[in-house]
């Protein structure tokens, strides 16, 4: 990381560190919960690799990492946060410590005995190691395999950044994937273009969803704190993480293979299967929105191939929709 970058990286992160501390405490965590200063630990070595990833932390650990024992291996240490936090509570589980070990030193080590076929490339096409990986970290997230590892309301999010982590270092470190766009250093495009595709896609939801009887408009206006927190909740746990499997991940190893369009439109459509089970049986008036809603938000991240393009229009949707149309 540049340093400039890298102060400015450090003080935001402790910005976000003391909101989130703020957050927890109006949602009375602390009473629901308890050891919250273990939790908050936790939860605070689990930001730490999700936010400094988009400032360049790939590049410091490829100089640093040369080994490929270490570079294998030291993604294991995300194994230690759920540790942290479960042995005060005692609620520790040796079947999800296995998982957050294997998930990460598996799929690293796949990249590293098994690289892709002219890995690393600028312009790497998906292929079955591309395959495995993306499984190894979706899956457990979409059929709730791994939610019962922080099992309080609250916190169910904190298995699902540990899978981000891992993936954040098994694809930028290891497999040295370009064009991802995960980059926190927010330029002005990024809310152009997030806010154009919202527009774009405004209308057709808004008709669709009332026709089939899946949004219901609400009156009212909430508070301030409600849409603040609403906002940096569904953009550091919802739009960030599913930007970076589905466009940053997926659509950009899928364009070398069947193009831009058929990338977009691929990635699109497996986004809205992904929500077939919100609730179950499948709900296919969600996963026909939530396809739609993949297209713009694919288009977001195509423009300049920019994560916070795509998590800005998919944050802006989330957030009008859960409170003014769920």
């Amino acid at each position: 990381m540049r340093s400039g970058h890298s102060l400015i990286a450090v003080a935001i992160y402790a910005v976000l560190l003391a909101a989130f501390w703020a957050l927890a405490q109006h949602f009375s965590l602390s009473t629901r919960i308890g050891h919250m200063s273990t939790t908050f630990t936790a939860f605070a070595l689990i930001l730490a690799p999700y936010w400094f990833f988009g400032f360049g932390m790939a590049d410091s650990l490829r100089r640093v990492l040369t080994w490929s024992s270490t570079r294998v291996l030291a993604p294991g240490l995300l194994v230690l946060p759920y540790i942290l936090y479960s042995l005060p509570q005692g609620e520790f589980h040796w079947k999800f410590l296995i998982a957050f070990l294997a998930i990460p030193v598996g799929i690293s080590a796949l990249f590293e005995f098994l690289p892709p076929a002219g890995a690393p490339d600028a312009a790497a096409k998906i292929c079955w190691q591309d395959v495995v990986a993306l499984a190894a970290c979706g899956i457990p997230v979409e059929f709730h395999w791994i939610e019962g590892s922080f099992p309080h309301s609250g916190l169910t999010s904190l298995s699902k950044l540990l899978l981000v982590d891992s993936a954040l270092y098994a694809f930028l470190v290891v497999r040295r994937l370009d064009h991802v766009g995960y980059d926190f250093v927010l330029r002005a495009r990024d809310l152009i273009v997030g806010i154009r595709e919202l527009l774009f896609f405004a209308p057709i939801v808004l008709s669709l969803g009332l026709a089939l009887h899946f949004i219901t408009p609400h009156r009212g206006l909430p508070s301030a704190a409600t849409v603040i927190s609403s906002l940096l909740i569904t953009f550091f746990f919802v739009a960030v993480p599913e930007e970076l499997f589905f466009r940053g991940l997926l659509q950009n190893l899928l364009e070398p293979r069947v193009g831009r369009v058929g990338a977009l439109c691929a990635s699109s459509v497996i986004f809205g299967l992904s929500h077939f089970n919100n609730p179950l049986p499948f709900n296919w008036r969600y996963v026909l929105l939530a396809t739609i809603a993949g297209f713009f938000y694919g288009r977001a991240w195509c423009d300049r191939r920019r994560l916070l393009a795509s998590a800005t229009t998919h944050t802006l949707v989330d957030v009008l929709w859960s409170l003014w149309f769920r």
